[in-house]
């Protein structure tokens, strides 16, 4: 029974057809790469490999025995790790600094929610103690997906665009690379993907060795061999395993078989298929030995050729493979020793000879180049063009306003902080005779457009000409003046050829260049079909049956165009019946069969479509540069919209690549390249910028990958950024791709474009963070490659990089660059972007401290700005002007210049000057609240806001919501105001994600509440300062933590909830102890004490915080310090690690106590200090294993305890230790050996002290702490 017998529809995961053959060749693939792994596994060491150097093994989830039904894990924890350098080594601070993220998204963590549901898992908790992210899965689709996106080196790479700070690129750019390292433990995950299949009933799995099974469908039993795959379903409700045979759907019943789940991949596949394909009842099976085999085979019988793409052979003849034959398929493409011919021949109907052999050769490279393939020019075009947009100023055409401090440098750094470069006098006249020089060639050069590249065209768009090279053009006649039966003899002579012809390309292309290349002079395709109508039918009255068959080929094509399926499918059946010879062009006959399969899936005649596959894929293997297609397929496939689908196999094809290691067709680079592009297309947007940067980093990546790579990052960066965090044109993850791309392009040396628009983007993603000296490094490499042909880009350029020097503080360096740029213009013709260099030109000078050159330079700038009517550039002139007469102390000449100014900007209607009209109307109104004309301030200040508030900017709605804040709070107090504009301010920071400035507004906003008096007031605030304590918990911030737990006891002090003052009063005083500053914690305690001193109640309470806690700790630590008597100072901290013993913080106490034996002199002098060790030792010990039950670390501080004990001669001591490391030994550590001597040890000394009984028992000896300390102290 062959393939073609089966009625279903093959469809397979989302919606990929698949012509599916036999579940052999699944079984044998599952069979290799199953024993590759294990052979892989037994050499693979313990040691954690860096996912993006090295991917997981593929295959992880396999070798599992599922003999065993316990019970199986529900979740995953993932340990996240910060590495540094090629040794991925682990670093402390940067792994904190992962920490405190962690502890944010602990309590906020929709961005993790978002982020896993991407990588198909689903989120259940943060550890952020233990660096560890716990996940969950609901289905074997679920962990598939997961596992391969571990597998190629996505998790971790997913974690770092979600977890780290934009900074963090661009400071890896110039330090050893630093990573998150994502550990899954793989058993667990084996065993839930285990469990699932359990749960889900049926699977697929593998026999791992011979077995009988008893049989539930006939009288025989059923044997499966070791490898053989079947249906697995588990046991219910005591019955055994059940399996059903996939050969001929027998089944058969075990109660414990020995099998393994399929690798997730086939199982997916396997599940994707109906049954009917799956299982089918005699199969036929061909005995082959090998699966791709290449060489020569000889006959079994003989046969006669069904039709003409068949051969006709007798028994014993030779055929030699076309290609490869593969032992799965039904037919193979041979060639007939004896006749030459070549055709179709049946697997079944040959055996092989000596000379055929496996072939390693599976010939994808041209189809390899279709799916994967870039065009160089087009990329780079496109992303120059991308870049250029993405970072386009208007540097060169508007004005700078002169507040460089509070817009230029955020965060308060600029470049000497942050990168710093800069530039020793020869290297700076040497850069400025390099400008000069530039300017002076650029300046003399003709006139012509800037050099830019425009993105180049999609291929399927380009046009080809009529008649191609030795390609005839046929005139099409209309009806009526058609020409007579002689009239066609040119076309059917043309088309009447048995063997394929270079001319016949276009003939069988998808894209029906035919109509045009081939055909002239119709006016639509009606006529087109109404003259190759004519032509068949003379065609076949002349018995030319060539020239029919291809005009039936071609009427079926255009049947096919205008959706007439029937009517093509009834043309190509006709192209194959009317051979009446070999079919030797072998092209036509891969067209005709790729055409009717496609009518066939769409009619739903799955019986006729199994047959033609079989064909096709026998064909395809014979001759693999098919050109029924050619490179239209992935324009093809994207107007299907079915490009999403491939992903499964694009995953699959990247995963066996790199696990094999082996040189093959496929670039892994470009494999990655294309899954990103798919992953895009699926709104997956961690993936596809994933994707993007393993294709970046892999070392076969070229130029054209890191450029894709920057389009697929900034494709994908509003996806990323966009929510909640502030919308960015361009993330500080494009740093890496930019750097490479800079690196690459000087390598190939690359035209200038390139490297100009990667230069301009990484300058100002270094200003946009801060980083200015990195920024003008930058720009200074750029000017010394040169500036390119176009005058008004390099103008642009040196504008830039003047105004980063004057950001970071270079004023002189500036005014070289403005003055070469003055220098450079026309002496008779003034132009609008002199205004801008006379304008940077005075900011500098005023920076500079020459407030006469600057006046003077402001008022050049104010001239051309009427000159042109620049109203924009007009306003920020005299506002800077007023800056500058502010410094000078003539206060009415700044106003005046200031109110003009915004009365300029309020007439303005365009869009984009409403920052720089904020930023003057803040200043305006700063300067009236100096003068003390409030009421105006305040005006200007709630102007600014509403003006931020219209144009939707969330910074300046920032900045002006802080200054009415600062107004309300300090200059005129109105507590119910500064609540208001605090609140908004609250909602502003919230969508920047800055939690350490929310816990800060909403910490103030709970003592303004506080400053109300009226308990209303009183519970809002309380809601405000436990919203911050749970922020500050979150961060790690100890000090704030402690304040916010002390103010909520204040807040129920005032409440009279009285049983809760003492309980947060006792937390806050923990928290302010575990920082260890002294003076913080003494601050601390007064501040608690008042909380009783000025109440109304319980006032004696504020007795214990000055008097006995404060005063006594402060005194000591005073004294011992200011005299650096370390002896003072030891019984200071033994005093304080008393107290805490007292109190039962145990950690604090062993941390006190030990800072008091580090101030112990080295080495002992006296038999005293010996004692104190053995006493404190001991106490250690004793805190350790009866308070904090930890008997490993106990045991330590008694051997430590033990030694000091011996060195004195303490026998006492000896034997109290020695018994308490027997009982720990004995009963917890389980060391048998070690107890025995310890317990031979104190029987020893209790013999020589006259001591009865030594008792080992846990129960008697295990007991708090407490029952004893009174004696301790």
């Amino acid at each position: 029974m062959t393939t073609s017998a089966h009625p279903e529809t093959i469809q397979v995961g989302n919606g990929v057809e698949s012509d599916f053959r036999d579940i052999r060749t699944t079984q044998k693939e599952v069979s290799t790469e199953k024993d590759c792994q294990h052979e892989r596994n037994t050499n693979r060491g313990d040691s954690l490999e860096r996912e993006c150097e090295s991917p997981r093994e593929a295959g992880t989830l396999k070798g599992l025995s599922l003999a065993s039904e316990d019970s199986f894990p529900t979740a995953l924890s993932m340990r996240l790790a910060m590495v540094r350098g090629p040794d991925r080594l682990p670093d402390e601070g940067l792994q904190e600094a992962l920490r405190g993220k962690l502890r944010v998204l602990e309590a906020d963590n929709g961005e993790v929610t978002a982020l896993f549901s991407e990588l198909s898992a689903r989120l259940l908790s943060i550890n952020s103690e233990e660096d560890s992210i716990v996940i969950t899965f609901k289905t074997f689709e679920e962990i598939w997906k997961f596992n391969t996106y571990y597998t190629m080196g996505f998790l971790g790479q997913c974690m770092e665009n979600l977890l780290l700070d934009q900074e963090f690129w661009l400071n890896s750019l110039d330090q050893d690379e630093a990573a998150i390292e994502v550990s899954v433990p793989e058993e667990t995950l084996n065993l839930m993907y285990k469990g699932i299949l359990m749960q889900e009933g049926s699977f697929f799995g593998s026999c791992t060795a011979n077995q009988m099974f008893d049989s539930s469908t006939s009288g025989s039993d059923l044997y499966l061999e070791q490898g053989d795959i079947a249906v697995f379903e588990p046991p219910f409700m005591g019955s055994g395993w059940t399996v059903q045979s996939l050969v001929d759907g027998a089944r058969g019943t075990k109660p414990k078989p020995a099998l393994e789940p399929v690798d997730p991949f086939h199982q997916w596949f396997l599940k994707s298929c109906p049954e009917n394909i799956l299982v089918g009842s005699g199969k036929l099976a061909y005995d082959f030995p090998f699966q791709f085999a290449s060489g020569s085979c000889v006959t079994t019988m003989e046969y006669d050729a069904c039709g003409p793409d068949e051969l006709s052979f007798e028994c014993g003849d030779i055929i030699e493979t076309v290609g490869l034959l593969l032992s799965c398929f039904e037919w193979f493409l041979g060639k007939h020793e004896r006749t030459g011919n070549v055709g179709l021949v049946k697997t079944c109907l040959v055996k092989p000879t000596d000379s055929l052999c496996e072939s390693a050769d599976t010939f994808l490279d041209e189809e390899d180049r279709l799916l994967f393939g870039l065009n160089d020019e087009c990329t780079k075009a496109e992303t120059i063009a991308l870049l250029n947009k993405t970072s386009q100023s208007d540097i060169g055409t508007v004005y700078k306003l002169d507040l460089i401090e509070r817009q230029d440098s955020p965060k308060g750094t600029n470049g000497n902080q942050n990168g710093p470069y800069s530039v020793n006098a020869s290297n700076h006249e040497e850069l400025r005779s390099k400008i000069d020089q530039i300017l002076s060639e650029l300046k003399e050069a003709p006139s012509s457009p800037a050099d830019t590249m425009e993105p180049c065209q999609d291929d399927g768009e380009a046009s080809e000409p009529a008649g191609g090279d030795g390609v005839p053009c046929f005139t099409v006649h209309s009806e009526g003046e058609g020409p007579s039966h002689d009239g066609f003899v040119t076309l059917l002579s043309f088309l009447n050829c048995a063997d394929y012809k270079p001319e016949f390309h276009c003939l069988y292309d998808h894209s029906l260049q035919f109509r045009h290349l081939l055909f002239s002079g119709h006016a639509d395709d009606e006529e087109l079909v109404s003259y190759l109508g004519v032509a068949r039918e003379t065609a076949r009255k002349k018995r030319q049956f060539w020239a029919q068959s291809r005009i039936c080929f071609l009427l079926g094509k255009m049947c096919a165009r205008k959706s007439k399926y029937s009517q093509a499918r009834v043309y190509f059946e006709e192209t194959l019946s009317v051979a009446r010879e070999q079919f030797t062009d072998t092209f036509l006959l891969i067209a005709v069969y790729t055409n009717l399969a496609v009518i066939y899936l769409m009619q739903k005649n799955t019986e006729k479509y199994f047959a033609v596959s079989e064909r096709i894929a026998a064909l395809l293997m014979g001759i693999p540069n098919y050109i029924c297609s050619t490179e239209k397929e992935p324009e093809v496939y994207s107007k299907l919209e079915q490009s999403p689908s491939a992903a499964p196999f694009i995953e699959r094809l990247q995963v066996l690549t790199e696990e094999f290691q082996e040189p093959c067709g496929v670039i892994p680079s470009h494999c990655y390249l294309a899954l990103g592009k798919v992953y895009s297309a699926k709104y997956l947007p961690h993936l596809a910028v994933s994707s993007a940067r393993r294709a970046a980093l892999h070392p076969s990546a070229t130029l054209t990958d890191c450029l894709t790579g920057v389009g697929l990052v900034l494709e994908n960066a509003h996806r990323l950024f966009g929510v909640g965090k502030q919308g960015v044109a361009m993330p500080a993850q494009v740093a890496p791709y930019l750097s490479r791309v800079q690196s690459l392009a000087a390598a190939y040396d690359e035209d200038h474009a390139l490297r100009h628009a990667a230069s301009l983007c990484l300058s100002q993603l270094f200003q946009k963070h801060g980083m200015l000296g990195r920024a003008i490094e930058r720009i200074h490499s750029l000017v010394s490659s040169g500036l390119g042909r176009s005058l008004a880009e390099a103008n642009q350029t040196l504008i830039y990089l003047a105004w980063l020097h004057i950001c970071n503080g270079q004023q002189q360096q500036a005014l070289d660059v403005l003055d070469s740029l003055l220098a450079s213009t026309p002496e008779n013709c003034t132009t609008p972007q002199e205004g801008v260099v006379y304008n940077l030109r005075a900011i500098a000078l005023r920076h500079s401290g020459d407030i006469k050159q600057a006046s003077h330079s402001y008022q050049e700038a104010i001239d051309i700005c009427e000159e042109f009517d620049s109203r924009h550039n007009w306003a920020i002139a005299l506002a800077n002007f007023g800056i500058l007469c502010l410094q000078a102390g003539a206060k009415g000449l700044a106003e005046t210049s200031l109110v003009q100014s915004v009365e300029f900007f309020s007439e303005l209607e365009d869009e984009g000057h409403e920052v720089n009209f904020i930023t003057v109307l803040l200043e305006l109104g700063q300067f009236y609240i100096h003068e003390g004309q409030l009421e105006k301030g305040k005006i200007y200040y709630e102007w600014a806001l509403l003006i931020a508030i219209k144009s939707n900017h969330s910074e300046c709605q920032l900045k002006a919501t802080r200054r009415l804040c600062d107004l309300y709070r300090t200059v005129c107090p109105d507590e119910a105001q500064c609540i208001i504009y605090n609140e908004h301010q609250l909602t502003l920071v919230r969508k920047t994600g800055d939690k350490s400035q929310e816990g800060e507004i909403l910490e103030t906003i709970s003592r303004l509440y506080l400053s109300l008096g009226t308990e209303r007031a009183h519970r809002s605030a309380l809601e405000y300062t436990k919203r911050s304590l749970g922020i500050f918990i979150d961060l790690r911030r100890k000090e704030k933590e402690a304040y916010a737990w002390l103010q909520a006891g204040k807040i129920y002090h005032i409440l009279r909830q009285n049983e809760l003052v003492d309980l947060y009063v006792q937390v806050a005083q923990d928290s302010g102890l575990s920082t260890g500053d002294t003076h913080f914690i003494l601050e601390l305690l007064e501040v608690a004490g008042d909380v009783f001193f000025n109440g109304t109640q319980e006032r004696e309470k504020a007795v214990s915080f000055y008097r006995d806690r404060a005063l006594p700790i402060a005194s000591a630590l005073d004294i011992s310090v200011k005299l650096g008597d370390r002896l003072n100072e030891r019984v200071a901290f033994h005093r304080l690690a008393t107290l805490y013993h007292f109190l039962g913080q145990y950690e604090l106490a062993e941390h006190y106590f030990l800072k008091a034996l580090s101030l112990c002199p080295s080495p002992l002098q006296f038999d005293e200090e010996t004692l104190y060790y053995v006493r404190v030792y001991q106490t250690l010990g004793d805190i350790i294993f009866y308070d904090l039950k930890d008997p490993y670390d106990a045991a330590g501080y008694y051997h430590l305890a033990l030694a000091a004990a011996m060195d004195l001669g303490n026998k006492r001591s000896q034997l109290k230790l020695c018994t308490r490391l027997a009982t720990i030994y004995h009963n917890f550590l389980v060391d048998r050996e070690l107890s025995l001597f310890f317990y031979q040890k104190a029987r020893a000394f209790a013999t020589e002290l006259n001591v009865r009984r030594i008792n080992l028992s846990p129960d008697q000896n295990f007991r708090s702490t407490s029952m004893y300390r009174s004696n301790a102290q």
